[in-house]
């Protein structure tokens, strides 16, 4: 349910009441050990604090045995921050959060007090509407002499004079009150969360992300219970597929995974798939494509402890996806294979991709895969695909490996990327030119006198650069360079781009041949 605000500054005694959201524990974690759940609880704090960090809002964060409250500052001036709505919102993103209601609280000693409060909360949200109470102890009878029936029944009193009528059955406004030891809380609605288990605390695994709708609800599946994720993703496509794929990996990372530091790996997979189509039997390409894929995202996995690899495969849904299919590409990896869709339909999943936020992004989404056989196998054997295995060289993949693309997707400002201001389209005799693809890259060719510095290695040298150089960067599709650029400009570098990759230096260094 989205939750309509109707906090109240005024207060029964006259003075300011506080404004809090009240958290509850999803079932996962209510039903865990003490240990284990002092654990998660741990984590899950850990988490919500970095959310709000993010966001720059401030606020505190405290917790009791059953529920966590976030204790807000003033809200901020249109457009200075984010408003209480959109905090709750992501509160509710946190994984091991049920609900969280934007409550009204108001210390209490009698049913009196409680019913005083509840009157000044309610009387204009229910006002001319039928309306219902709802009311929860929490805490045992010693700790709350309340009883739930009988604050319904007297605050239902207190404010029938202000609505149409009492209705339980089909209220157009509902007030709720949770009563603990020491405080009453009041809330129009609740907004239900993500639940699962606090992110971090299953360990960490490596997602197979392609960009369609199938691979980012896969992975949304993994991150609700629990597990870290790295992406990793195969690139057929070229600079808009890797652009694409990055939006949606910074889209999950941005909404879904506080308190942890995801990284998108990109893996140039073009000279990979033309090795397949020009020494592999055509009905088996599309099988020994993917049996390559889980060998990338296992050699990364094996860089960062991941314990598994996800993908989004659902059984049927293609013909490299049949079980017994699926039986053989799986033997591509030692890893332990997670599919969290195996057994969806595809208009689930795409519903789904709508709760997650991925679905618009997902539509624009080509097609890229650039093996698709006349007459795929269905029902491979793996004897068969070890013997068509045998024919590729093994180095094609692992110069892949080594030419990898790294990003930490919280650093990322996509907005950035096509800034007019960080792009280049000419090259000056002063400008030191960098080139962050591989060295055998830059061996077959490079812009004229440019310096050859691999894109992971300049991201960690690039804080000792002369700042009296101009520099302008280069790689494979612009996309690197982009980002080199920004994080060099933060620090006062005068950096540029070339945001067309190498074909765009290319035409460079040709016009200035030419001239």
């Amino acid at each position: 349910m989205e939750l309509p605000l109707n906090t109240q500054d005024k207060s029964p005694t006259g003075g300011a009441a506080s404004r809090l959201l009240l958290l509850r524990f999803s079932g996962d974690l209510t039903t865990k050990a003490d240990a284990t759940r002092r654990r998660m609880t741990s984590r899950l704090i850990e988490n919500l604090r970095a959310s709000i960090k993010a966001s720059g809002r401030k606020a505190k964060v405290t917790r009791d045995r059953n529920r966590i409250f976030v204790e807000l500052d003033e809200s901020p001036p249109d457009g200075a921050g984010p408003s209480d709505e959109e905090i709750v919102t992501r509160m509710a993103r946190i994984f091991g959060v049920e609900s969280v209601s934007l409550t009204h609280v108001e210390e209490w000693s009698t049913l009196e007090d409680v019913v005083r409060a509840g009157k000044i909360f309610g009387e204009d949200f229910v006002r001319d509407k039928r309306f219902a109470i709802r009311a929860r102890r929490v805490g045992d009878r010693n700790e709350v002499p309340l009883r739930s029936p009988d604050i319904e029944r007297e605050l239902g009193e207190a404010l029938r004079p202000f609505a149409s009528r009492v209705d339980l059955s089909n209220p157009e406004a509902t007030v709720f009150v949770e009563v603990d030891a020491h405080h009453a809380y009041f809330f129009s609605a609740s907004k239900r969360a993500a639940g699962g288990l606090p992110l971090g605390t299953e360990g960490r695994a490596v997602s197979l992300l392609s960009g369609g709708f199938d691979s980012p609800v896969a992975s949304w599946r993994m991150l609700r219970r629990g597990v870290a994720l790295d992406y990793v993703f195969c690139n057929l496509g070229g600079r808009t597929h890797q652009l694409e794929t990055l939006t949606i990996a910074k889209k999950l990372a941005d909404d879904w995974q506080s308190g942890t530091r995801p990284r998108f790996h990109a893996i140039e997979f073009d000279p990979v798939s033309r090795e397949i189509q020009a020494k592999v039997t055509m009905r088996y390409w599309q099988i020994i494509l993917k049996r390559m894929m889980l060998r990338a995202a296992e050699a990364v996995a094996g860089r960062y402890d991941a314990a598994a690899i996800i993908t989004g495969e659902a059984i049927g849904q293609v013909s490299s996806q049949t079980l017994q299919n699926l039986t053989v590409i799986e033997y591509g990896a030692r890893l332990p294979i997670l599919r969290p869709l195996v057994g969806n339909n595809k208009n689930e999943i795409i519903a789904e991709s709508k709760v997650v936020g991925t679905h618009d992004l997902s539509a624009k989404v080509g097609e890229y895969c650039a093996i698709v056989p006349s007459k795929p196998a269905t029902n491979a054997r793996l004897a068969d695909i070890l013997e068509e295995e045998a024919k590729l060289d093994p180095r094609v993949l692992e110069e892949a490996l080594e030419s990898r693309s790294e990003f930490m997707l919280a650093d990322l400002d996509l907005s950035l990327w096509d800034d007019e201001d960080l792009r280049t389209r000419e090259i000056q005799s002063t400008d030191t030119v960098i080139d962050l693809r591989t060295k055998a890259a830059f061996d077959t060719w490079h812009y004229p006198d440019s310096l050859v510095l691999d894109f992971s290695n300049a991201l960690r040298a690039y804080g000792s650069f002369d700042p009296s150089q101009n520099y302008v960067l280069y790689c494979e599709f612009g996309l690197k360079s982009a980002h080199l650029a920004d994080l060099m400009r933060r620090i006062g570098l005068n950096a540029r781009h070339v945001s067309g990759g190498l074909r765009e230096a290319r035409r460079i260094a040709e016009d200035g041949n030419q001239n």
